[in-house]
């Protein structure tokens, strides 16, 4: 909030004192933020590791992000097959392009290595 206000041509000190005013009210707080935001992407499909990097470009601190992470209830391995599904659909085409092109997509997506491993696993498979 305090760069785009700073952004938008406000004095920093102003926003400075305005926004702990705000914080001490507990009108703002980072971690409210933080995890409205996480649930948010994981709604939208978008994995762990690329919920952190953004929330990090938004100026939210390594502890409340990884706070957040570890409290949240997303069963990850459900959000990459679901995402998978819905660009894929329901095939398990063996063909090792489109293996390389679903990886690469739950990738981008900022699954992890293992998420992505499990999620491509046929279904009758266990993980």
């Amino acid at each position: 909030m305090q760069r785009k206000l700073g952004a938008r041509g406000h004095a920093a000190g102003e926003v400075s004192a305005v926004l702990d005013r705000l914080a001490a009210e507990n009108l703002q707080s980072d971690v409210r933020y933080t995890e409205i935001y996480l649930r948010s992407r994981a709604e939208r499909g978008y994995g762990p590791q690329r919920i952190a990097i953004e929330l990090r470009q938004r100026g939210a601190s390594v502890e409340i992000i990884q706070q957040a992470l570890n409290e949240t209830e997303c069963d990850w391995l459900v959000l990459a097959r679901k995402a998978d599904r819905k660009k894929f659909g329901d095939t398990q085409d063996g063909n090792f392009a489109v293996l390389v092109k679903r990886r690469r997509y739950l990738e981008y997506r900022g699954f992890s290595s293992d998420q992505i491993k499990a999620a491509l696993k046929p279904e009758h498979e266990s993980y």
